[in-house]
């Protein structure tokens, strides 16, 4: 029966505990045809792919059974994640598709970019194989991120969607009106989440419960349905908390969307940071943070402040080699866009940011670490 369960994967469980999400063989053949079209992944079977996320992540984000399908040689690094790793697998396997979390290609490219110089130990080393498509999802991709990229002739699609979305939901794709835009306008709305894929309806709902306009600035939750989201939990049944009366899938992403259609997620509903009862997007604070030169990694959260409610504190990682001072990004959030009273009271250097088996920022454990200092 095309019915029948075919896998089970478990969300991460970032916010509370995992749920399993039953898949059937229907909604994993839908998922793998609406994946391979030409605007999204655009698998043939002479591609190479590099398959940098877990089995457990959402079945691989369904690249396995997409690969299988249109006969493209599929390639797995195993235990293998460092960045050296990674790019030794690029040069015996050269590929022409590739996916992974944000976190994975932030560490090559700096490995690779800092390998460039000429008394680096690994000078002459790689390639990194130009015209390669990279799909990357998991967490929101800074645009600075795919101008590096960009730079090598390796062009980032960012996807959105959850392990209950099988996963693909949206994807940010050019689109023939953008084809002939600016490349910053391209840049700009590569760094969304995207437009929804065929099959998905989406909608952005407001806390009074009303669609919101497609403005590009009215914030809401985004709500999903059709045939390869998940109706329910694995022993848990359908939460009043996680789907609508009308049986609309609640994600918790909170977004905007615009005349377009195009999707840009503004925070998880957990990690807005509600200040004087003004929301504050930690998404937003990170990206532009790791478009400073001396940054690596941010992530952001709040800590409780009595006067405001929350306050934004910011822990940030540094590249190799590189020195700041929390003075230095001050200036450098103002000239992205940032009003005074949205900086972050607090910069926390940090070794690494944690991160859960899937690859995302792990801020719960931030938050352990830093709310018993702050009280």
């Amino acid at each position: 029966d095309e019915n029948d369960p075919v896998a089970m994967c478990y969300t991460s469980g970032t916010t509370g505990r995992p749920k399993g999400v039953v898949y059937s063989h229907r909604s994993t053949i839908l998922h793998t045809l609406v994946g391979c079209l030409g605007d999204f992944w655009g698998l043939k079977g002479s591609d190479v792919v590099l398959a940098v996320t877990p089995m457990f992540h959402a079945n691989c984000w369904g690249m396995p059974y997409a690969a299988v399908m249109m006969g493209a040689k599929l390639v797995f690094p195993g235990p293998h994640m460092h960045p050296d790793d990674l790019l030794d697998l690029m040069q015996l396997e050269p590929p022409t598709l590739s996916l992974g979390v944000p976190t994975i290609w932030m560490g090559l490219i700096q490995t690779f970019d800092a390998a460039q110089v000429a008394d680096s130990p690994h000078h002459g080393r790689w390639k990194l194989p130009r015209g390669m498509r990279t799909l990357v999802g998991g967490s929101a991709v800074p645009e600075s991120l795919i101008r590096a990229f960009d730079q090598h002739g390796i062009w980032i699609l960012q996807g959105w969607g959850m392990t209950e979305t099988s996963p693909l939901a949206t994807v940010s794709y050019p689109t023939a009106e953008l084809r002939g835009a600016s490349m910053d306008e391209r840049y700009r709305r590569a760094a969304m989440a995207g437009l929804p894929v065929p099959l998905v309806d989406l909608r952005v709902r407001g806390d009074a419960g009303a669609d919101q306009p497609r403005d590009g600035h009215s914030v809401g939750e985004i709500q999903v349905r059709g045939p390869f989201i998940t109706g329910s939990y694995h022993g848990v049944g359908s939460p009043e908390e996680k789907f609508t009366a009308d049986h609309w899938l609640r994600t918790g992403d909170v977004a905007t969307i615009d005349a377009m259609g195009f999707v840009k997620i503004t925070d998880r509903t957990k990690d807005l940071i509600k200040s004087g009862g003004e929301w504050i997007s930690s998404v937003d604070l990170e990206n532009a943070l790791m478009a400073h030169p001396a940054v690596a990694e941010a992530a952001v959260i709040a800590i409780a402040d009595a006067k405001w409610g929350e306050r934004p504190l910011a822990c940030v990682v540094l590249k190799p080699g590189q020195s700041a001072t929390p003075g230095d990004f001050g200036p450098h959030l103002l000239a992205h866009g940032f009003a005074k009273w949205q900086l972050p009271d607090r910069y926390e250097f940090i070794d690494a940011v944690p991160r859960t088996s899937t690859g995302k920022f792990w801020k719960m454990k931030l938050r352990e670490r830093f709310a018993a200092a702050n009280s």
